[in-house]
């Protein structure tokens, strides 16, 4: 069990020391014990994130108050802050899910400002009407820049910190910059830009596109501690008038949009004016017509209700003659019955008692007894005829009904014609009052128009003085020119004079150059010459030196040329001698051997001795030979030793 214990420890000890960073090897703390804490990664980019934003910011607060104007879009510190809070929004936003799961953008996130805060409502429509852009991104710059310009970004990113756990939460991470606490710093920081006028123009730009990137060097300290300068600063008057020029020039393309932008509004609003006149005089020929067509149905109305009273006072009279009629023949009927009854019952009885049938009053029953039948007939008619009446009455009562709900129904058309009547009279009376406030809305814009005609009057003029003053300083800058024509013409005579003299100088330069290389020359000639003498007397040392094994080969020679002569009695002798055929030689002399194909056969001549006859010996390769070992071939010439020089 103790063995299973250990062996079970070990890899999570491992584990524990894997997760662990390495020791150094010159910590004093033993290897077992030192730990590094982990930094997430995501933390570490929200703090870079928050510090690159004071650094920017700080400068753009800087630079805005050192310079004193409005910043435009060309200011470098600007574009690198809004570049800033592009990556700061951007941070930790969810990605899609699924294929057709809709995309988390930053614009989503800008429009949301709008349900909370009704001031950005003409920040967000007028990106969504700008034709240049686009995509979201776009979109998102734009309102960056507007939000800016308005003063009241610091507010915006505040409501949306506040409002997180509403808003952020569907859009951003956990882990997010505008989730944590660090985006609290950053809208402190945004505060600050309030103090800054920019003048940003939102059209011109292409804001689809990468905005660029950050130039760190700018924000960084220099070794004597100073910081890099972002823009050279301009003190002379003709850039303060060009700067006034252009702030001018600006705000008159400005009012010359707000012109043509009311100017616009105004047509409009004459446009919706003459179409509201128009309605005016449809809806009143609309109220005539129906009311003339109301009076009409009233009198109609009036018609049908008289005629219908009349008809039912009649039906009514009709009614109560017939039921008059109908209970007096009832009641006569009744009576006549009854009687009729009382009779039977006494002629029963009085049958009884008995009468004979010739009995004349037999006779008289009989007589009565078809009376009966005929009053029973006469009751039956009665009734199919009251019968009759009563269905007449049903049928009565049931066109009654008719003309009543008749009557009703021209009663609810005659309130819905009241009723329309009163709402056409209603907006006759709201579109009456609107046509007022848009006649005096119309005054204002005149008003309004007339104000601003003056104010372009006054920059008009201003713009005349200001292209005075540019006039002026166009003179100025004239005779300036001039200076720098007549400055410039000099330069270039003192040019063309150090052009001269810098080519004689070459020219001088390229002689010393050439001297040197002869001197370098003459110098490589005498070390030649030395190493040349050195050469000379070594060659005389082995002249001297072949002259003596000359003298010696001469010595020599005379000895080999009285050999020759030797040799030369010799050949007298051979040449007198004869050669034998090969044919009959089978043999050698020497050795008596037989010649093969192996073995050749030597030359030997007839009638010689051994020792003088001369042959080619088999057993050895070369020439031939002569008796003492001496060879054919030496020359009979003598060499005569070579002269000094």
């Amino acid at each position: 069990m103790e063995n299973g214990g250990d062996e079970s420890g070990e890899p999570r000890q491992l584990k524990n020391n894997a997760d662990r960073w390495p020791v150094l090897l010159v910590s004093s703390e033993p290897r077992g014990n030192k730990v590094y804490e982990k930094r997430d990664p995501v933390s570490i980019e929200r703090s870079n994130l928050l510090n690159v934003i004071k650094l920017v910011v700080k400068e753009l607060i800087e630079s805005s108050l050192k310079y004193g104007r409005q910043l435009d879009s060309d200011h470098v510190p600007l574009q690198h802050f809004f570049i800033l809070m592009e990556h700061a929004m951007r941070h930790g936003l969810k990605p899609k899910k699924g294929l057709l799961g809709p995309k988390k953008e930053l614009w989503n996130v800008l429009e949301a400002v709008e349900k909370y805060m009704p001031e950005a409502s003409d920040i967000t429509s007028s990106v969504r009407e700008l034709p240049s852009v686009k995509t979201h991104l776009g979109r998102a710059r734009a309102w960056l820049r507007l939000a800016l310009m308005q003063k009241k970004l610091a507010d915006y990113f505040r409501m949306l910190i506040d409002g997180k756990d509403e808003i952020l939460r569907e859009f951003y991470e956990r882990d997010a910059l505008m989730m944590s606490e660090e985006a609290i710093v950053v809208g402190g920081l945004l505060v600050g830009l309030n103090v800054i006028d920019c003048n940003l123009c939102v059209k011109e730009e292409d804001l689809d596109y990468q905005q660029g990137v950050i130039d760190f060097s700018l924000y960084l300290r220099e070794p004597n501690g100073e910081v890099q300068p972002i823009e050279g600063v301009e003190t002379s008057n003709f850039t303060a008038v060009l700067d006034q020029k252009n702030y001018i020039e600006e705000l008159n393309r400005h009012l010359n949009a707000t012109v043509t932008d009311l100017q616009q509004k105004v047509e409009q609003l004459q446009t919706t004016n003459a179409l509201m006149k128009e309605d005016l005089a449809i809806s009143k020929n609309q109220v005539i017509t129906l009311q003339d067509e109301n009076a009409q149905l009233r009198k109609i109305c009036d018609k049908l209700t008289a005629e219908s009273k009349k008809r039912l006072d009649e039906i009514k009279a009709d009614m109560m003659a017939e039921r008059e009629t109908y209970q007096n023949t009832q009641v006569g009927l009744d009576s006549m019955y009854t009687d009729i009854r009382n009779t039977l019952q006494e002629e029963i009885a009085k049958r009884k008692v008995g009468y004979t049938w010739n009995d004349p009053m037999l006779t008289s029953l009989q007589e009565l007894e078809v009376e009966c039948e005929l009053q029973r007939t006469l009751r039956d008619e009665a009734e199919v005829a009251m019968k009759l009446l009563e269905k007449d009455i049903h049928e009565k009562q049931d066109t009654i009904l008719s003309m009543r709900r008749q009557l009703e129904d021209i009663k609810a058309i005659n309130l819905q014609l009241y009723n329309k009547l009163q709402a056409c009279e209603k907006e006759l009376k709201i579109k009456t009052d609107f046509s007022t406030e848009l006649e005096s809305k119309i005054v204002e814009l005149n008003k309004s128009l007339h104000e601003l005609e003056d104010k372009s009057y006054d920059l008009v003029n201003l713009k005349s003085r200001n292209e005075e003053l540019v006039r002026k300083f166009g003179a100025q800058l004239a005779e300036k020119d001039q200076l720098k024509s007549v400055l410039e013409s000099d330069l270039k005579i003192e040019r063309a004079q150090r052009a001269s003299l810098q080519s004689t100088v070459e020219n001088y330069q390229k002689q010393i150059a050439s001297l040197k290389d002869n001197i370098k020359k003459s110098q490589l000639l005498n070390q030649e010459y030395e190493k040349l003498k050195i050469s000379h007397a070594e060659l005389q040392k082995l002249h001297s030196e072949h002259e003596r094994t000359l003298e010696e080969m001469g010595i020599q020679l005379k000895e080999s040329k009285l050999k020759i002569e030797d040799l030369k009695e010799t050949q007298m002798v051979m040449k007198e001698a004869v050669w034998t055929q090969d044919k009959q030689v089978t043999y050698c002399k020497q050795c008596n051997k037989p010649f093969s194909v192996a073995r050749r056969k030597p030359l030997q001549l007839e009638e010689a001795t051994p020792s003088t006859t001369p042959h080619r010996d088999h057993h050895r390769r070369g020439p031939p030979r002569l008796p003492g070992g001496r060879t054919s071939s030496l020359r009979d010439c003598q060499i005569p030793p070579r002269a000094p020089q």
